[in-house]
C-alpha cells in the first residue's frame, strides 16, 4: 500500500472570498428543508444527481504506542476500513447523510474495539453509561441521549429524541423511558461487558492511590503496566469515542457521536459526546463535525461548534478552523476532530498521540490512519 501526506485531502480547499454569504442563504434554505429535502423538482421523479460526496470516521483518541502488537493493530485498521467501506457504499447508492451517519456509527457501536456501544468503559460502579448525539446539517435539527444503560444501539436513540420529540436531549432515567416508547432494541448490562474494559477499571483505581503520591501517570510515559497485551499499548479509558461526518450527494451535512464514556466515571458524570456544539456539530452553511478527546475541554471550547463558526464568520477553510482550535485553544494532548464541509474539504486534526481514523470521498480515495501518516486503499 503506498501512504500518502497525512492529515487531510480535499474535494475543495481554501477560505470564502464572502465569509458572511452563507448565513442569508441558509435562512431561506432551512425552509424549504421538510418540504424538499433532496432537491427534488415538484411533479418529476427523484433522480440521484452526479454529485461530490465526503465521510470521515474516528474511533477515538489517546495514548497509542507505535510498539502496539502488529495483530492488534491490524485488527483496528481492518475494522476502520469496514466502517468506512460501508459509508462509501451506502453513498455511492445515494443514502441520505444522516442515514449514513447512523448505519455506520451503529457498526462501530457493534464492534468491541471501540469506546461505544459493544466496547464501552465501565463507570466506578462496574455498570455501563452510554451517550451519543446526531446533527442534521438541513435546519440544525438535533437529537442526543446520556447515561443509557440498556440501549444497544444509543445513536439511533439520539436520532429518534431528534425526530419523534421536540426536544434534543434526554438523560438517564428520562432516556431509559424514551427508549421504551420507541421500542428501540435493548440489552442486559452483561452484553456491554469485557475483560479488556475491567482490566481498565481495575488499573484505573489503583492509578487513583498512586496519583495521591504524585507518581507519574500512563498518558505521560505511554506505557501501560498491565498483562493484556492491547490495553499495554494503548489507552482509550479517557478519550475513546466513535464519531463521523458526512457530506451526501445532496449536498447535505450531518455528523454523529457515540460513547461509553471515561473509565471510573462517577455520580452521572457527562462528557462532550452528547452535546450539541461540543462532541457533534453540523451545518449545511459550513460542516460537520465529530470529536473525540477529553470531553470536559470540548465542552468548555465548545469545540465542533467553534470551528464552524470560524468558518462561517471569517471564511477559513475547514482545515484551517480545525487546526486553530485543536491547536490553538485545547491542550496538547487533550485529543482531535473528524470533519467535513459543505465543499467536500475534510480534515483529520488531533494533538494527542494517535486517533483512529478514516476518511473517503467521490474522487476514489480511501485512506485509514492511527498516527501521523496515512494509508491510502484501493477501491
Amino acid at each position: 500500500m503506498m501512504c500518502i501526506p497525512a492529515t487531510v485531502f480535499s474535494l475543495a480547499e481554501g477560505g470564502s472570498s464572502a465569509p458572511f454569504s452563507h448565513i442569508a442563504e441558509r435562512t431561506e434554505a432551512q425552509k424549504n428543508i421538510s418540504e424538499n429535502p433532496k432537491g427534488e423538482v415538484a411533479g418529476q421523479a427523484a433522480e440521484i444527481p452526479d454529485r461530490a460526496f465526503a465521510i470521515a470516521l474516528h474511533g477515538g483518541a489517546g495514548v497509542i504506542s507505535r510498539d502496539i502488537d502488529p495483530k492488534i493493530r491490524d485488527e483496528y485498521l481492518e475494522s476502520l476500513e469496514e466502517a468506512i467501506r460501508l459509508g462509501v457504499r451506502l453513498l455511492e447508492d445515494g443514502a441520505e447523510a444522516l442515514d449514513v451517519v447512523e448505519a455506520v456509527v451503529r457498526i462501530m457501536e457493534d464492534n468491541p474495539l471501540f469506546n461505544a456501544g459493544k466496547g464501552a468503559v465501565m463507570t466506578n460502579q462496574e455498570s455501563f453509561e452510554l451517550d451519543a448525539s446526531i446533527m442534521d446539517g438541513r435546519d440544525l435539527s438535533a437529537g442526543a441521549v446520556a447515561g443509557v444503560r440498556t440501549v444497544k444501539n444509543p445513536i439511533s436513540l439520539a436520532r429518534m429524541v431528534m425526530t419523534e420529540s421536540r426536544h434534543v436531549l434526554f438523560a438517564g432515567e428520562g432516556a431509559e423511558r424514551f427508549a421504551d416508547l420507541m421500542e428501540v432494541e435493548r440489552v442486559d448490562q452483561d452484553y456491554f461487558y469485557t475483560e479488556r474494559r475491567h482490566e481498565q477499571l481495575k488499573r484505573a483505581r489503583e492509578r487513583d492511590e498512586v496519583i495521591l503520591d504524585h507518581s507519574q501517570d500512563e498518558s505521560e510515559t505511554g506505557y501501560l503496566e498491565t498483562e493484556n497485551e492491547e490495553s499495554r499499548f494503548f489507552d482509550d479509558s479517557k478519550m475513546g469515542t466513535v464519531g463521523v461526518a458526512v457530506l451526501d450527494i445532496y449536498g447535505n451535512l450531518a455528523a454523529g457521536t457515540s460513547t461509553g464514556g471515561m473509565t471510573n466515571k462517577r455520580f452521572g458524570r457527562v462528557g462532550d459526546s452528547p452535546i450539541i456544539g461540543a462532541g457533534t456539530y453540523a451545518d449545511n452553511a459550513s460542516c460537520a463535525v465529530s470529536s473525540t478527546g477529553t470531553g470536559e475541554e470540548f465542552i468548555r471550547h465548545a469545540v465542533a461548534y467553534q470551528i464552524a463558526a470560524i468558518m462561517e464568520y471569517t471564511g477559513a477553510s475547514l482545515n484551517q478552523a480545525a487546526r486553530t482550535v485543536v491547536h490553538d485553544k485545547l491542550r496538547p494532548g487533550d485529543g482531535g476532530i473528524i470533519a467535513v464541509s459543505h465543499t467536500g474539504e475534510i480534515a483529520l486534526v488531533f494533538n494527542s498521540p494517535g486517533m483512529f481514523r478514516a476518511a473517503a470521498n467521490s474522487d476514489g480515495r480511501i485512506e485509514i490512519g492511527i498516527w501521523e501518516e496515512v494509508i491510502s486503499i484501493a477501491e
